[in-house]
């Protein structure tokens, strides 16, 4: 008879975390990293260096440019953005919508005045005439 091999005792020497967690790096870490690679000179630094730390060229590029920006010198901003809104700015949206739609039924009407002076000179009988 074969034996069965046991999967539960397989799962559970599984190296892998069951939910992947995203890697965060801090400014000063990104920051030695950067410096560390504009010291490379010689071929093959670079790329030793990358492997080493896990590092994909990606990393490294937007990390020189949030350098360039300045960005990796200020400290994180933390928590969400103020959804804070300004009570005119509210109002001035709703003044917008409310003449977006007026101009609409305005456009409308004049069509509708347009088509019925159309369909009254086919008919031969021009609007504004008081004949009964």
């Amino acid at each position: 008879m074969e034996s069965v091999p046991n999967t539960t005792a397989a799962l559970h020497d599984v190296q892998v975390s069951a939910t992947p967690r995203r890697r965060r790096f801090t400014a000063t870490y990104k920051l030695s990293i950067v410096r560390q690679a504009d010291a490379c000179t010689k071929p093959g630094e670079l790329g030793a260096l990358i492997r080493r730390e896990g590092l994909y060229s990606s990393h490294l590029t937007d990390w020189r440019r949030a350098r360039e920006r300045g960005e990796l010198l200020k400290p994180p901003k933390v928590g969400r953005p103020s959804k804070a809104v300004d009570p005119s700015a509210k109002r001035i949206a709703e003044l917008e919508r409310q003449l977006a739609k007026a101009t609409a039924r305005a456009e409308h009407a004049e069509a509708l005045v347009e088509l019925q002076k159309k369909v009254a000179a086919l008919l031969g009988r021009p609007l504004g005439s008081d004949e009964t």
